[in-house]
């Protein structure tokens, strides 16, 4: 057993794989040729989407098991009441259309929270 209750786990999941390499492996095993029987296109990032994820922000970190693959994430507390409080803030600007207040909002409760590709991208540079 390696929990207690209520801890996240990061695994290590080994290397990283390129889509594309991951296509073009997916098109042969189906006996086509990439490019030729099925071209690959690149659409680019689309609003909000993001290239990579962050498993842990850089004020927090993992604590070891027993196996090497998997890790605890030793996270940032809160105080429940300030977070409560800041909820509601947010579902309250929400309701009024406060777009750019709720983002913004966001970013100051999960500082992780990145406006890649969207109207909100300005914001990140405030914080």
């Amino acid at each position: 057993c390696m929990g207690k209750g209520g801890e996240i786990f990061v695994f290590d999941m080994g290397k990283s794989v390129r889509i594309v390499e991951l296509a073009k492996k997916m098109i042969r095993l189906a006996g086509l040729t990439p490019n030729e029987d099925i071209k690959i296109e690149y659409s680019g990032l689309r609003p909000g989407e993001k290239l990579y994820e962050e498993l842990l922000n850089d004020n927090e970190n993992v604590l070891p098991t027993h196996h090497e693959k998997i890790m605890i994430g030793k996270v940032r507390e809160y105080v429940f009441n300030e977070v409560e409080e800041h909820v509601y803030s947010l579902v309250n600007n929400a309701r009024n259309n406060a777009d750019r207040i709720v983002v913004k909002g966001m970013k100051k409760l999960v500082p992780e929270f990145k406006s890649n590709n969207s109207l909100f991208e300005e914001l990140d540079q405030q914080l």
